[in-house]
């Protein structure tokens, strides 16, 4: 499977190494030319190369938002039709500036960008999470004390692939719910970058 990924900071660079280590091919892509990312592409191998966004886009089997949440209309529409996205974006007003429906609780940053692919599969994950963590707190299967990531997303079929892929990666999973419920870890909740196992998770959960 190859993962396209719009955007290349800190969560996307350290997911792509995460993938790479796992066998998948990657697409990455930023604001700028491709070339950009030659440092990176070379750090991560054979199995990597740089593209344009519209190119990660409709390259890759499943595709990766993680770019700054005021920038969400630039992803490409069409090229993403009938695939899975995962959004790492979090809201910050100081970032983004304000968003209305956001300050209301009304959606959320996930819900914003499924409105604007209509016709992909969207799955809110790794925003709970700081950058560094994704290398550092991974661990094996095996393991009794692995940390567990929260999902949430309106299609099964679409959260179970995003499921297998965190697993993969060094993390369990806990489904939260529908795409809405992704409010519960967002920026500033009791379960957003917090270190916990599942049930510790679900606790957390509870109180947004």
């Amino acid at each position: 499977m190859k993962i396209g990924f719009i955007g290349s900071g800190n969560i996307g660079r350290n997911l792509a190494r995460l993938a790479v280590k796992n066998g998948y091919d990657v697409i990455m892509s930023n604001s700028r030319d491709p070339e950009t990312l030659n440092d990176l592409v070379s750090e991560l191998g054979p199995h990597a190369k740089a593209a344009w966004a519209k190119d990660a886009a409709e390259q890759g089997d499943l595709v990766v938002v993680t770019i700054p949440l005021k920038n969400y209309r630039q992803v490409p529409v069409g090229p993403l039709k009938g695939k899975t996205v995962i959004d790492t974006m979090n809201y910050y007003p100081s970032r983004d500036g304000h968003i209305s429906e956001l300050d209301s609780g009304s959606t959320t940053t996930s819900e914003l960008l499924q409105a604007h692919l209509p016709e992909s599969k969207v799955v809110k994950a790794f925003n709970s999470i700081i950058a560094g963590e994704l290398i550092s707190t991974s661990l094996p299967k095996s393991n009794p004390n692995r940390r567990a990531l929260p999902i949430a997303g309106n299609d099964s079929k679409a959260k179970e692939t995003v499921a297998s892929l965190i697993n993969q990666f060094g993390f369990d999973v806990y489904d939260a719910g529908s795409l809405h419920e992704g409010f519960r870890f967002q920026n500033g909740t009791p379960a957003y970058v917090i270190r916990a196992n599942k049930n510790q998770l679900i606790a957390a959960l509870e109180k947004a």
